[in-house]
């Protein structure tokens, strides 16, 4: 029993990363019906922003603490949220009226070139995050289950941020512009909505989000690379269609159980075999649900 706790603890751990990223792929899914292949370098962006503003801090201030996480999580989010924007305005604003394929070979150009861009300037090796930044404190639950202060603090960051986002979404004026921009652009125009803001307000959303995990992430693991976009961005977009693509509570219902089922997999038969069982629930959950476990967000039709 110990032991599946644990695993549970763990696996939720993970699928709040996942959750976070698949935020990113729902949001765009939601606004423009197609998917966003560079969301995940986008995250893995997040990680690298949020390594260097921690490099520059410790530089100046010379003293390490968790103090530093907060002006590192706003400069991630912030700048990764604009290059999101820069590329919605670049890569997928002139092609929003051409056919369904353009899109997804310039949002898969755009995932190259951040990962190259990523390589080339921040060099293909590992990169550590500094391991002083957190106390290494860990508390005892039940018996031999324990939960660490990294862990409690990336649960409660993801929970807050995505409860945020659900509460922006359902009772602010600019989300229920978005609610509106998902059913239909055209009447959305009519009805004196600026679609393109709406649209360049979810590629800042959705991004940022995505950046704040990749910080976690590196926080969690200690070490990251360029490849980390690929790693998460999958298995995020595996989420997503979990629970419904352009269903923002289903990208987190998603996220959570795919981070469990993750867990559980490599606790209790091997962790070789857990991207294996992913894909295998993946697969299971699109034959009995296509739509995914909360349905599919789309417009009705009459």
């Amino acid at each position: 029993m110990e032991e599946f706790i644990q695993h549970m603890i763990n696996g939720i751990t993970i699928g709040a990363f996942y959750a976070l990223v698949a935020l990113g792929y729902t949001m765009v899914y939601g606004v423009l019906k197609m998917i966003n292949f560079a969301h995940g370098d986008l995250f893995m962006w997040g990680a690298y922003v949020g390594w260097t503003a921690l490099a520059a801090l410790l530089a100046v201030i010379a003293r390490s603490g968790p103090g530093l996480i907060v002006p590192a999580f706003v400069a991630a989010m912030v700048t990764v949220g604009l290059i999101g924007v820069l590329i919605e305005r670049m890569a997928y604003r002139p092609l929003r009226r051409a056919s369904r394929l353009a899109p997804i070979i310039s949002a898969l150009g755009a995932a190259f070139v951040l990962e190259s861009v990523a390589r080339n300037v921040w060099g293909a090796s590992y990169k550590v995050y500094p391991s002083a930044l957190v106390p290494d404190i860990e508390w005892r639950l039940l018996g031999n289950v324990h939960v660490g202060v990294v862990q409690v603090t990336v649960m409660l960051v993801s929970v807050l941020l995505m409860a945020g986002l659900y509460l922006f979404v359902q009772y602010t004026k600019i989300g229920t512009a978005m609610r509106a921009v998902s059913l239909d652009h055209d009447i959305s125009r009519l009805m004196g909505i600026n679609v393109d803001r709406i649209i360049a307000t979810v590629f800042l959303i959705g991004p940022a989000l995505g950046a704040a995990g990749g910080v976690m992430v590196g926080l969690h693991y200690g070490s990251f690379d360029f490849t980390l976009g690929w790693i998460f961005g999958l298995k995020a977009f595996v989420a997503a269609i979990l629970g419904g693509i352009g269903n923002i509570p289903g990208a987190m219902v998603g996220g959570l159980i795919l981070g469990i089922v993750e867990s559980l997999g490599a606790g209790y038969i091997s962790s070789q075999w857990k991207d294996v069982i992913a894909y295998w629930l993946l697969i299971v959950i699109l034959i009995v649900r296509p739509r995914g476990l909360l349905g599919e967000r789309v417009a009705e039709k009459y």
